[in-house]
């Protein structure tokens, strides 16, 4: 065995539904999963004017079922070339078993042990992955600086991966852009890996297929995953020069796809219209509109989306108390998974990838993060509570915290003991608090106007009753009664 095989971690994505349903006792069909980015318009199968019959398409399947595939593919490979257009024919077209195959071809034909790779983060993770058994050198660069790389890195480099539109960011880099970088590449012999698995769902006139006839150092990945909404059918493209293309082809596995992946596969790229067929065009309006109206519920204190091209949604919450491993965590026990970004080349814990769904289950999404903030904010309301009511039994009160970004939030020299208030959402308009619109809709009790839990005087006579009896619901309600209710 390879030693440097030994620390590698398989993919886990496809048992995250099932884990977290028995981990929080949900069914499996109750879970929204937002953490994998499928095209949210559902299948061509969902929609009647696709004339595409699935059950039809499996029957005509599985009556090959008996068969060896043809390893040549020939009607899938005329199917993928005329679907992207742009000048590509069947010879430059590989088939794929899904994107992760065709990585692994290409980095098994491409790269040998301690060849150079050069990765831009944060990116798809199976480049690396990929990359690592082939027992490559990585070297990761950011992906601000992918167009202005050092000549001697890319002379030294065997192959870069691009990707766009890129996964997780959903930033897509125009064809110009791409196509300067491709020259580059082949001045250094470098080969330039684009990944456009999302491109049908972003712009696919943003696509560089024209460029690979000539230049062979150039090579395209196409998913059918993303753009139909079928994972559970591995299938996919690579797309080369014809003289990359046939050294693939002789080099891939044999039979890669099989009877029904093949069928499937074949039918959906040969729909009128290609990348622009009706499906697809209504897709990316779908997912446009979608995208705007999520983006609003996103934008709300802590976290803060960046503008995306794609069906999904990339979120820095570093100004968010509240980890994305730990996010996630809750997320999963409400029943809905989103992406934890700390997996992409050490991209930290304070990004998200959210996918854009339909209306309802977008709604879905921003109402479980309103509730999983709002109870992580009370657990560490409850903590600080707890700290400075055991500080107050040896210190007293404590005073007024001038240190805090929000002091003074309500008048000079308030008492911050009860910053967090034990009583909240006490709903009582007498304390100056009242009902207000959030802004990511809903009523929200705010405790802007409320200035009595700040004063002194009431300050002393809470900590009379928590100190002696605890924090817990019958002090709580005792001190409500007693204190509160007197004050009033």
């Amino acid at each position: 065995m390879k030693k440097y095989l030994l620390s590698l971690e398989p993919c886990k994505h496809g048992g995250l539904i099932r884990k977290s349903s028995q981990l929080y006792g949900i069914p499996e069909s109750e879970m929204l999963d937002a953490s994998a980015s499928l095209n949210p318009f559902g299948t061509p199968f969902d929609h009647p004017d696709s004339d595409l019959d699935l059950n039809e398409l499996l029957k005509k399947g599985l009556n090959k079922l008996e068969q060896y595939p043809d390893n040549r593919y020939l009607e899938y490979r005329a199917a993928a070339a005329d679907f992207v257009g742009m000048g590509i024919t069947y010879e430059n077209i590989i088939p794929g078993n899904g994107s992760t195959e065709i990585i692994r071809l290409v980095a098994e034909c491409v790269i040998g042990e301690d060849d150079v790779v050069l990765i831009p983060r944060p990116t798809f993770s199976e480049y690396e992955m990929q990359c690592q058994v082939m027992g490559a050198s990585i070297k990761y660069v950011d992906q601000e600086d992918i167009f202005d790389l050092d000549d001697a890195l890319l002379e030294e480099a065997k192959i870069i991966f691009v990707c766009n539109p890129n996964n997780p960011t959903g930033r897509m880099i125009p064809k110009e852009r791409i196509e300067a970088l491709a020259e580059k590449c082949v001045s250094h012999k470098t080969i330039l890996f684009v990944d456009e698995a999302f491109i049908e769902l972003a712009d696919p006139e943003q696509s560089v297929a024209y460029l690979v006839e000539d230049n062979d150092y150039l090579f395209i990945q196409r998913s059918l995953t993303k753009a139909f909404a079928i994972p559970g059918i591995r299938m996919g493209f690579g797309i080369a020069s014809s003289k990359f293309a046939c050294v693939l082809n002789s080099a891939r596995l044999s039979w890669n796809m099989g009877c029904i992946a093949d069928t499937v596969a074949t039918a959906l790229l040969s729909m009128e219209g290609g990348v622009n067929s009706k499906y697809l065009k209504n897709s990316r309006d779908f997912i446009e509109k979608e995208r705007e109206f999520l983006m609003q519920k996103l934008s709300r204190r802590g976290f803060r989306p960046f503008e995306s091209s794609v069906n999904y949604i990339y979120v820095d919450i570093s100004e968010l108390s509240l980890n994305s491993t730990e996010l996630a965590q809750r997320m999963a026990s409400h029943g809905v998974l989103i992406r934890d970004c700390s997996s992409f080349q050490d991209n930290g814990k304070d990004h998200i990838r959210i996918a854009i769904r339909t209306r309802e289950e977008n709604e879905r999404i921003a109402s479980t993060i309103r509730q999983v903030i709002y109870e992580w904010g009370r657990e560490q309301a409850k903590i600080q509570l707890e700290e400075n009511i055991r500080s107050a039994v040896n210190c007293g009160r404590k005073g007024s915290n001038t240190e805090c970004d929000y002091y003074p939030c309500h008048f000079e020299g308030q008492d911050c003991t009860f910053c967090f208030c034990p009583f909240y959402p006490c709903g009582d308009s007498r304390t100056g608090g009242n009902w207000v619109e959030s802004s990511s809709g809903g009523q929200v009790w705010s405790c802007l106007k409320c200035n009595i839990v700040h004063e002194e005087k009431v300050v002393d006579e809470l900590l009379s009753v928590f100190t002696t009896e605890g924090l817990n619901k019958e002090s709580i309600k005792k001190a409500w009664k007693e204190v509160m209710e007197n004050n009033l």
